[in-house]
């Protein structure tokens, strides 16, 4: 009797083991993943390269936009620098008028001269944002910019020529003298070159 009754509790205790196993090795399957996905969670998104794009292509497409930005960077203050320098060009323009002609004194021509100097200066400075600036290649011109640039080669000499015509008439004046020679373009050249200036700043403020 008492083996009889080992026997049975020796069953029973190995029923109870072949149901555990299989749940425990469920378990274990069913945690498996969380595992697994622990370290996916962490792992760093791909780059481009990993996706296809080759080194040199994505490095040139980031120069390409550093030298598209500095392009727009710069032109923009040119525009801004153009727009100043018109007030002291304006008042050379009103400044001549005692500088030449009967009623021209020492003073009037100093305050000529300086506000001359100024625009001059102011220009350069203008010019050199959009000289300077980077180019990109395969862009057409055309429209108010095209025009804008055609203006560029009329009031450009004409910046520089203006000044040295009226250094030339300043001393000639200073010296007594009636204003002569080349000098005498001077007003002419300035005229032109501020109806061209005032032309290039309406073409970029009209589209076209």
């Amino acid at each position: 009797m008492k083996t009889i009754s080992t026997r049975i509790v020796a069953l029973i205790c190995v029923g109870l083991c072949a149901t555990a196993i299989p749940a425990f090795a469920q378990t274990n399957n069913d945690a498996t993943p969380a595992a697994a996905a622990a370290p996916a969670a962490n792992a760093q998104a791909p780059s481009l390269g990993d996706l296809g794009f080759p080194t040199d292509q994505t490095k040139g497409n980031a120069q390409d936009q550093a030298r598209l930005d500095r392009r727009s960077h710069m032109l923009k203050v040119h525009q801004r620098l153009g727009l100043i320098t018109l007030a002291p060009l304006v008042a050379t323009l009103i400044a001549s008028g005692s500088a030449a002609g009967k009623s021209t004194s020492s003073s009037g021509r100093e305050l000529h001269a300086g506000l001359g100097i100024a625009t001059a200066g102011l220009y350069l400075t203008t010019a050199s944002f959009a000289v300077f600036a980077p180019k990109i290649s395969g862009t057409t011109t055309r429209g108010s910019i095209k025009l804008h640039k055609i203006l560029a080669c009329i009031h450009g000499p004409g910046m520089i020529l203006t000044p040295i015509l009226g250094a030339m008439a300043y001393n000639q004046r200073n010296s007594g003298q009636k204003v002569h020679g080349i000098a005498s373009a001077h007003g002419a050249v300035a005229g032109i070159t501020a109806a061209a200036y005032g032309a290039a700043l309406l073409s970029v403020s009209i589209k076209f």
